[in-house]
């Protein structure tokens, strides 16, 4: 068995090098509290569809050489989970856990015209226009729980992430995490934030426990939840999430609305996370009590 700490990781498992000729570049530095500038690259070839999930991410090729994973607007729950996936990844990186470069890419639907899939087609037709993508980390290889232990403050350090941004994807029968240069990187955030799913207003979603933590592959080790409870809520500050949440499109905020929602809508955001680190607690102890009942 391997073992990985929050300094260094080593894992086995599904090789995912077959796709990526070139090593991309994948920047964790931390956020600043400045406004967060994302590059925007065009998408210039589809390469192959990810069909693990049900949105049908695939790998394409950009205008500057090199390989991502994009993320189509046009997919399962839209523009809604490329907001997740900017949001959470943003944080992730803030508070300096390991997360893939993330950029807006840009889709001509012209594309998908020598697409010989006609679901592959609809999807490229139904998303021309500003996509999310994330730098492919060729040669990585899934997480596996089962051989590889995380240590206890880098598993605290990620079931906090997922318990603020109430991220339901990262089970021990899907971790979302890869192993990559003897690091560990966390992927596809896309389903978490799924207040802005349902229909209770977000008051009422931001101060609730996050009772899916029970589900989280890294729960076991998670010891030090109320240590990093008090780091990264030191970290995170409101600039922070204020940059983090400015850096989204308007276009994927309203479609034809009036400006004045897009703003509302920025708005609940920031107040949602404001919310929830301000009741950080609440989440910290589902936490606790979902670990100790496993263990």
């Amino acid at each position: 068995m391997t073992y990985l700490s929050s300094s260094r990781s080593l894992g086995v498992g599904k090789d995912f090098s077959q796709w990526g000729a070139e090593q991309p570049i994948a920047n964790y530095a931390p956020v600043s509290n400045s406004q967060l500038q994302l590059r925007t690259v065009q998408v210039t070839r589809y390469v192959t569809p990810l069909r693990e999930g049900g949105s049908l991410p695939a790998i394409v090729e950009a205008d500057d050489g090199f390989l991502y994973v994009l993320k189509f607007r046009g997919a399962g729950q839209g523009v809604k989970a490329l907001i997740a996936e900017l949001i959470a990844g943003e944080i992730a990186r803030g508070l300096g856990l390991r997360v893939p470069e993330i950029v807006f890419a840009h889709l001509d639907p012209a594309l998908g015209r020598t697409e010989p899939d006609e679901e592959i087609q609809d999807l490229l037709r139904a998303s021309a226009g500003l996509n999310l993508a994330l730098h492919y980390l060729s040669g990585a290889i899934t997480f596996d729980p089962l051989v590889t232990t995380v240590d206890a403050k880098l598993a605290s350090q990620i079931v906090w992430l997922d318990c603020l941004v109430t991220n339901v994807d990262r089970t021990p029968r899907n971790t979302n995490m890869l192993i990559w240069h003897r690091e560990l990187w966390l992927i596809d955030h896309g389903a978490s934030l799924y207040f802005h799913h349902s229909d209770p207003p977000w008051e009422e979603q931001a101060r609730r426990p996050f009772t899916l933590v029970k589900d989280h592959a890294l729960l076991p080790q998670a010891t030090q939840l109320e240590t990093v409870d008090a780091e990264f809520r030191a970290i995170l500050s409101a600039a922070r999430v204020h940059s983090i949440v400015a850096s989204i499109p308007d276009q994927w905020l309203t479609g034809e609305s009036a400006s004045e929602v897009v703003s509302e809508q920025r708005r609940a955001y920031v107040q949602f996370l404001e919310a929830r680190l301000a009741t950080s607690e609440i989440f910290v102890q589902e936490a606790e009590y979902a670990r100790k009942a496993l263990v």
